[in-house]
């Protein structure tokens, strides 16, 4: 009997068993790294034939572990809320694909095939009152909870665009007035400005952002400080976690990594 017609049996033997072939070293490769600054899809619609139909983008603001073991990441809470008003809890999330841009050559608004191909990276579990900075009402710290799928993606400490890397460690408070702080975006990668102080529950500041910066970390040297929402405002990011832990469920006991 030849060698491959040995392989051929064993193979069957472990099909007819239920059981199934060791997985190569290529095969198990497949999370993707990702980090505080890559590009999210928070909503993508498909047509009947598996094309793209519809999409926002946001960035995320820090992936670590909760309390319970669960892998999460974090983003606006805006960026989970349909024109309705509807808080999209359930809410799948991919990837972006596309390469990060600067702030003078922002990422284009397009959604590559490699974006549907890799499919949901994780589902929301809470999303918080937005920041309703231009629309009115409650002061929110705008903020959402992913649970991240584990076997999609991994945690990594730096993220890198055309205009420089970023990394975080650890989670930091608000420094003085006039500290340089940068933010990490997706669309307009890392840019850096002044804290100018407080602005009821956020933070001004002189760090330019754009439409798909939303949910960027703000950090002070590889601290997360906040959560950038646009409008150069950021949420503390103290006063997110505190409110995870408030809140209970997945997220709550967050650190980073």
């Amino acid at each position: 009997m030849s060698r491959l017609l040995l392989r051929l049996c064993a193979l069957g033997a472990l099909v007819a068993a239920g059981l199934t072939a060791p997985v190569t070293t290529a095969q198990a490769e497949t999370t993707i790294p990702i980090g505080a600054g890559t590009g999210i899809v928070p909503r993508l619609a498909l047509d009947a034939e598996g094309q793209v139909a519809g999409f926002t983008v946001c960035t995320l603001t820090a992936i670590g572990h909760d309390g319970a073991g669960n892998l999460v990441g974090l983003s606006n809470a805006h960026c989970f809320i349909d024109d309705e008003g509807n808080k999209l809890v359930g809410q799948e999330v991919h990837l972006d694909t596309t390469p990060p841009g600067t702030w003078d050559s922002p990422a284009p608004l397009e959604i590559t095939q490699e974006t549907v191909e890799i499919g949901p990276i994780g589902e929301v579990t809470y999303v918080s009152e937005p920041n309703n900075f231009v629309a009115g009402g409650p002061q929110g710290l705008d903020y959402a909870v992913i649970k991240l799928d584990p076997e999609k993606v991994t945690p990594t400490d730096t993220v890198t665009s055309p205009s420089g890397s970023s990394t975080v460690t650890s989670v930091g408070e608000v420094p003085p007035y006039g500290t340089r702080m940068c933010k990490q975006g997706h669309r307009t990668g890392l840019t850096c400005g002044a804290t100018l102080g407080a602005d009821g529950p956020w933070y001004w500041t002189l760090i330019w952002t754009w439409g798909g910066d939303s949910g960027a970390p703000v950090v002070n040297g590889t601290e997360l400080t906040g959560i950038a929402w646009g409008g150069q405002h950021f949420t503390p990011i103290t006063s997110v976690l505190a409110d995870m832990d408030e809140q209970g469920g997945v997220g709550a006991g967050f650190t980073i990594g």
